[in-house]
């Protein structure tokens, strides 16, 4: 059974690890597993910040589309920030290796719409590109874009159970914490870390200048 302290997370660990890491595998309960597909999604929350939707689009072609169709019920799974965690980062050679992980286990039903692919094409890029000197846009594909839109169907995903878990040093002592916050050579990692110990940690990663 795992630790408790790794079910401890709010609102915005969940939106952070699906906007950093939006490639998700998509299953029909039952189904067999060669028509799991991976898709990169998108959250959509309530105005208090809690996860209530996804949204995203898929090939009309694959066979994942027919049997969601035939049945919206479907899980979504989501893998954030991971890495192995050796004893020479903890700084304790009796220490115990470890992997270190974040992951979102999503239920959910699926509405598809053709009404949907375009605005979901246009999140996505939007969200993919945002900040680059020169964002690209669908509509510089030309004629090819309303092809590529005829081969794909957009959804959106009404969200009715979350599970999820954050195992990021939250159990560990003091001096084994601070060390993987400043040491593990993964930067991403060692974000995640300072983000879950926060309360713990201060902004530059000291203990005991964490918020009170």
């Amino acid at each position: 059974m795992l630790n408790p302290k790794f079910a401890h997370y709010g609102s915005e660990d969940v939106r952070r690890l699906i906007a950093d890491y939006p490639l998700a595998w998509v299953l029909s309960p039952g189904a067999p597993v060669a028509t799991a597909t991976v898709l990169p999604l998108l959250g959509r929350y309530d105005a208090d910040g809690h996860l209530v939707g996804l949204v995203g689009h898929m090939s009309r072609r694959r066979e994942l589309h027919a049997l969601l169709q035939a049945d919206p019920q479907a899980h979504f799974l989501f893998t954030g920030p991971q890495g192995y965690v050796s004893p020479e980062h903890s700084g304790r050679r009796s220490w115990g290796p470890t992997w270190n992980y974040a992951t979102l286990q999503i239920e959910g039903e699926v509405h598809f719409d053709e009404a949907l692919s375009g605005p979901a094409i246009a999140q996505l890029v939007e969200h993919c590109e945002g900040g680059r000197s020169a964002p690209w846009a669908p509509e510089e594909l030309g004629a090819r874009y309303e092809a590529m839109l005829g081969a794909i169907i957009g959804f959106e995903v009404t969200v009715t159970g979350l599970d999820a878990t954050f195992k990021l040093a939250q159990d560990e002592d003091d001096e084994v914490l601070e060390n993987l916050a400043s040491g593990h050579p993964d930067p991403a990692l060692r974000d995640w870390i300072r983000s879950l110990n926060a309360a713990r940690l201060g902004p530059g990663g000291d203990l005991g200048k964490g918020r009170k």
